[in-house]
């Protein structure tokens, strides 16, 4: 068979078959998806602004502040904090992308710690196995109290965001009653805690050695394994094309001969498990024990940080990680720029409605462009009865 052009049978013009499955870049998708993120990051700067005219407070020192270099030590604490930021919004992530609204990941990051803490606490395995047997402990734990609203969800019908928000409840509730049960006292404080976690159980930090990031808890690096997977599941496997597709529209889905109810109880009890993950670094990196004095709100964070990077396993990150910037910087806006911590609350919200506002504005942007590029090739292809018409 020769490689040479050949013509067409209608137009008589020379093809080349090397060039016939050659792709063409879309400018314009790429063109977009850079202006989402850009357009995000002006209207919070803009707003942001506005809220600091309005306050009275300098406008110029407390941008100074935010695009200054961390204090010493702040670098292993903000990539700590992506890291657990990570596992949250992967946790939130997974739910949107079934069109789930897991509002549970805080109960089940709870629940989930708590097991792991309360088994690594009796020592009952030696060393690394201590450690692994707790992960999936609180892995297991933390997917069943999802499963408990998927299973409302598919069987009765119940909202998800109803179920997990009172299941949030009953989780503090729970998770307090177990600690007056199983805590010690912590030595010079009034907080109670788990027994502590045998030193022969604690995670060693990441070899940095004597840099900034000498700090970095161990176990971050499961942030890397959960969005490696995470990326490689729902975009490279059947499951989370199946995953997607019910997201999507569960109508295509049922037409493609998906189990929708057995998608979404996966779904919901996958998220749980990803959320039973959020304490571990924590936990054997630094803490050795789950107590009263335990960081609260991670799972609500999650959904932020999950909304800000698009469901997508990169844009996860790089929310998580401007998140956890913005907390680190927070003291230092007090310190050197006369300003209140809780600026960076008002900061965050701001960004997070900004990235809605933003993303919004170019799908539309995206969806008129379609339109027209559609109708232009409509008006450009001759209609069978004219075509008739001039062949006769």
């Amino acid at each position: 068979m020769s490689n040479s052009p050949t013509a067409d049978a209608k137009t008589g013009t020379k093809a080349n078959p090397a060039n016939v499955s050659r792709k063409t870049v879309d400018w314009q998708k790429i063109g977009l998806a850079v202006l989402a993120p850009l357009l995000a990051i002006a209207v919070a700067v803009v707003i942001t602004s506005l809220v600091l005219l309005i306050s009275g407070d300098p406008i110029g020192p407390v941008w100074k502040v935010f695009l200054s270099t961390p204090a010493e030590g702040m670098p292993a604490t903000i990539l700590n904090d992506t890291a657990v930021l990570y596992l949250s919004g992967a946790a939130v992530a997974i739910g949107f992308r079934m069109n789930l609204f897991n509002i549970g990941v805080d109960g089940q990051y709870r629940v989930g710690m708590f097991a792991a803490a309360w088994f690594a606490g009796n020592a009952w395995l030696p060393g690394p196995l201590n450690v692994i047997v707790a992960i999936v402990v609180a892995m297991i734990a933390a997917a069943f109290w999802a499963w408990i609203a998927g299973i409302l969800k598919v069987k009765r019908g119940v909202s998800e965001v109803i179920s997990t928000i009172m299941l949030n409840s009953i989780a503090t509730g729970l998770v307090a009653w177990l600690l007056t049960r199983t805590a010690t006292s912590v030595e010079g404080s009034n907080a109670t805690s788990t027994k502590r976690i045998p030193e022969s159980s604690h995670v060693p930090a990441l070899p940095f050695w004597n840099t900034d990031f000498s700090n970095v808890f161990g176990l971050s690096l499961l942030a890397v394994v959960v969005g490696v997977l995470y990326w490689f599941v729902l975009g490279r496997t059947r499951f989370g094309f199946d995953l997607r597709t019910t997201g999507s529209s569960e109508t295509a889905a049922v037409a493609s001969g998906i189990n929708v109810k057995k998608m979404t109880l996966t779904a919901m009890v996958i998220s749980g498990a990803v959320a039973g993950l959020i304490g571990m670094p924590q936990l054997f990196g630094n803490d050795y024990a789950y107590g009263t004095n335990s960081q609260a709100g991670l799972g609500f964070a999650g959904i932020a940080v999950a909304l800000i990077g698009r469901n997508h396993p990169v844009g996860i990150a790089f929310g998580a990680f401007l998140w956890a910037f913005l907390n680190a910087q927070s003291n230092s806006l007090q310190i050197n720029a006369g300003v209140s911590p809780a600026l960076v609350n008002i900061i965050q919200g701001i960004m997070v409605l900004a990235v809605i506002i933003a993303y919004e504005i170019v799908r539309r942007i995206g969806v008129r462009a379609e339109r027209r590029k559609v109708a232009q090739q409509l008006a450009a292809t001759p209609s069978p009865v004219a075509a008739q018409g001039a062949s006769a």
